[in-house]
């Protein structure tokens, strides 16, 4: 019997294929338990007037890194289950704040494939550009993972 949701081996993959995660909207919900569990306690993040009257940011911010993770989750769903072994290097920038009611979605590249000296595994190299719902890139960020090959 064939095992639906596996995600992607690394010797499928080809340098330049893209692809495109499905779309995610950050809650408040989200907001508030991520800040509970990471201990992210930054003003910023827990007192609503503070934005208001020390800086220019209007409106219930999201922690970048909230973000980013939540990109993670949408693209081991859906590329990574099974096949995804070790996530090695990360290289980000965060360039636009997200806020509870945006949509955000990935945009991928895989620019690097190389397998490893041992065993059935591949290093793969990818761009991902997180997008909001107005079409502005938020984060963008290189990651180097290493993945499974078919068994």
């Amino acid at each position: 019997m064939r095992t639906v949701g596996i995600g992607l081996y690394w010797n499928d993959l080809k340098v330049g294929e893209q692809f495109r995660t499905l779309n995610r909207t950050i809650t408040e919900a989200d907001i508030v338990q991520f800040i509970g569990v990471t201990g992210m306690v930054e003003t910023l993040f827990t007192d609503l007037s503070f934005a208001e009257s020390h800086g220019t940011i209007k409106g219930r911010v999201s922690p970048a890194a909230l973000v980013y993770t939540i990109i993670e989750g949408l693209l081991c769903q859906s590329t990574m289950q099974t096949t995804g072994l070790a996530l090695l290097e990360v290289e980000k920038k965060v360039l636009k704040p997200v806020f509870a009611g945006d949509t955000i979605h990935a945009e991928v590249e895989v620019t690097g494939i190389r397998p490893t000296s041992k065993g059935n595994r591949g290093i793969v190299t990818t761009q991902n550009n997180v997008m909001n719902h107005k079409g502005e890139m938020v984060i963008t960020y290189r990651a180097v993972r290493m993945m499974a090959g078919h068994p």
